[in-house]
């Protein structure tokens, strides 16, 4: 008896090993199972993303009530085009990459010049508030796959209203079509190249008067990082080729596509912050050296960035939120006006004579600094380097700034920076006062919205302009001086203004900028000289009341 039962013990144990080990490995293998499953099907879809025409896109929600367009169910994660806007649940991705073809670029296979090009209708998850086209009654109110919608044309018609004439009826592009370039046209453009004619006067849309084809530049890693949604945005209004991801590919190989379009009319779109602008600007400088110079662009904003003086200075806005729609954002840049914007050469030569290093040189837009705001950038630019994601928003980058201005008003590491230098306006020089810090403008705005040269208003100043050829130099008397300033407490020490500034660093390690690219500089002689202007579109349409009030000082 006493042997049975330890036999039943012992079997009792062995069965409560067994469950205890199934109870831990089945959840690790349902576990490694699924995460196997889960690995295969994101391999799968990145292969048909990589080899697809299609624009694809995964999403784990979609953001509003979306169906898909193989199968009709509603889906709440799948992909979605970023051209055409067709939306697809996981399953069915397949069979929609090989159903539906995506806006082409170009259009192939056609003979001879064509010059129009007929709808091209993608069914369902038409925009929110859309109107049929035929009947005048709104679209897309149903809670299903239903109506359709011209990925050029962007109109939209019911499907009861869908009849087969309009099916092959011609595409006007709609109220985009002055600055959308057909598909049509690159394919009959690339067939002349290819028998080498250049006379291009002739070709649709190409001798339409007022078409002004655009090109939008974005910068992806700029401020708030919403780049990479715009670009999806103006793909699905414009041609896919007429949108670049600067992360991608640089501004001087898009610009290229200026060749194509007409002589003087081409405007281009540049979304980021100030220092991709002056990055676009450079590419155009380059299109000059090579003789292009008759495909020149205008040049708009929308501001991405940090500070955006420049944008705020031609009309665009101190910052871009996703608070304006896309189609008002090509409203504003059809209706703009071309002005010119004073570019100039900033040189650094190092003191010393055993110094065998060129010149450094620079090309400045903005301002040049030298003093707390210079100090305050070579910080901010520093811990930035260092930890990149953590300065995503254009918030945290402001108030990093603030702590370091703040910190300076303590320490005062720029203080008698008037013993250190000597200025020299037009060959003249100039007693300076105690300062810590010397501004050289060219345009109205700086430090993120501040009228510098025109502090409180309740002076009279001389006019100040960003096309004259002339610089506003002014100094300030530290980090507290900028923050009075920037909210109106203060007045600029006015220094004067000038065509060319020469300033001389005696001794000591000082930080300069130059649009905010910020480094710290030794004994050296700095000259700026005016280099060329550059082509710009202002925005006359949503000025501030210091806007209004200080006019006349632009």
């Amino acid at each position: 008896a006493g042997m049975e039962g330890s036999g039943d013990s012992s079997r009792a144990d062995w069965r409560l090993a067994v469950w205890t080990l199934c109870s831990v490995l089945l959840p690790v293998l349902i576990t490694a199972w699924c995460s196997f499953q889960r690995s295969r099907r994101q391999l799968l879809i990145r292969d048909i993303f990589r080899k697809s025409k299609h624009d694809w896109h995964y999403t784990d929600l979609f953001g509003q009530p979306s169906y898909c367009c193989v199968c009709a169910q509603h889906i709440l994660r799948g992909a979605f085009c970023g051209c055409c806007g067709l939306r697809v649940s996981e399953r069915c991705l397949r069979k929609a990459d090989q159903r539906f073809l995506c806006k082409e670029i170009m259009m192939r296979g056609t003979a001879g010049a064509p010059s129009s090009m007929p709808h091209h209708w993608i069914r369902g998850n038409v925009p929110l508030c859309s109107c049929c086209m035929v009947c005048k009654q709104q679209c897309g109110t149903q809670p299903k796959l239903c109506d359709y919608r011209c990925v050029w044309c962007q109109c939209t018609v019911h499907d009861e209203c869908m009849v087969d004439c309009l099916r092959t009826e011609d595409c006007t592009f709609g109220e985009f079509k002055d600055l959308i370039i057909p598909p049509y046209y690159l394919s009959t453009i690339n067939q002349m190249r290819k028998e080498k004619r250049t006379s291009y006067e002739k070709v649709v849309p190409y001798c339409r008067k007022h078409w002004m084809p655009v090109m939008v530049l974005a910068n992806t890693r700029s401020g708030n990082n919403m780049g990479e949604t715009l670009l999806g945005e103006f793909k699905m209004m414009l041609n896919p080729v007429q949108v670049f991801d600067l992360s991608k590919i640089a501004p001087a190989k898009a610009l290229q596509l200026c060749t194509w379009l007409p002589c003087n009319a081409v405007r281009v779109l540049v979304c980021g912050g100030d220092g991709t602008v002056g990055w676009v600007l450079d590419a155009i400088d380059e299109m000059k050296i090579k003789g292009q110079e008759q495909y020149i662009p205008q040049v708009a904003i929308l501001p991405l960035g940090t500070g955006n003086d420049l944008s705020n200075t031609l009309g665009w806005g101190a910052g871009y939120a996703g608070e304006v729609p896309v189609e008002q954002i090509l409203r504003n840049v059809m209706e703009a006006d071309g002005i010119k914007l004073d570019r100039w050469k900033v040189q650094v030569t190092n003191k010393g004579y055993y110094n065998l290093r060129k010149p450094k040189v620079f090309t400045m837009n903005n301002y040049f600094s030298i003093g707390p705001d210079a100090l305050m950038a070579l910080n901010f630019h520093a811990h930035r380097e260092k930890t990149p994601s953590l300065f995503s928003s254009r918030i945290i980058n402001k108030a990093v700034y603030f702590f370091y201005g703040t910190k300076d008003c303590l320490v005062q590491e720029c203080k008698d920076l008037n013993k250190k230098v000597e200025l020299e306006l037009d060959g003249e020089r100039i007693e300076l006062p105690s300062l810590e810090g010397i501004i050289v403008l060219n345009i109205g705005y700086w430090g993120g919205g501040c009228r510098l040269w025109e502090g409180m208003g309740d002076e009279p100043y001389p006019l100040a302009r960003h096309d004259d050829g002339i610089l506003e130099v002014v100094g300030v008397h530290g980090s507290f001086h900028c923050a009075q300033i920037q909210v109106k407490l203060a007045n600029p020490v006015r220094l004067g203004q000038a065509h060319t500034v020469r300033l001389i660093l005696k001794s000591s390690k000082m930080p300069m900028q130059v649009d905010g690219e910020p480094w710290a500089q030794g004994p050296c002689t700095v000259t700026i000289t005016h280099k060329t202007h550059a082509l710009m579109l202002y925005h006359s349409g949503e000025q501030t009341d210091d806007d209004d009030a200080s006019s006349l000082s632009e």
